[in-house]
């Protein structure tokens, strides 16, 4: 075996442990008041739409609506 194969054998090894350990990692505790994107998850999501439009040689328009 030379340098080469050793090389990529080791690079291969690094990147197996690292996939290996975030995937065993124990998770924050922090998940049980907030969500995964760190919002609050006390209540229900804002119910919400984007309407997209657009048309050949116009300009496009984005329309956001809250609520």
């Amino acid at each position: 075996m030379d340098w080469q194969q050793l090389a990529a054998l080791a690079i291969v090894g690094i990147a197996a442990f690292l996939l290996i350990r975030s995937q065993l990692r124990p998770r924050g505790h922090c998940l049980t008041k907030t969500g995964p994107c760190g919002c609050s998850t006390t209540g229900p999501a804002p119910k919400g739409s984007i309407t997209y439009r657009a048309r050949k040689g116009e300009r496009a328009k984005v329309i956001v609506k809250l609520g």
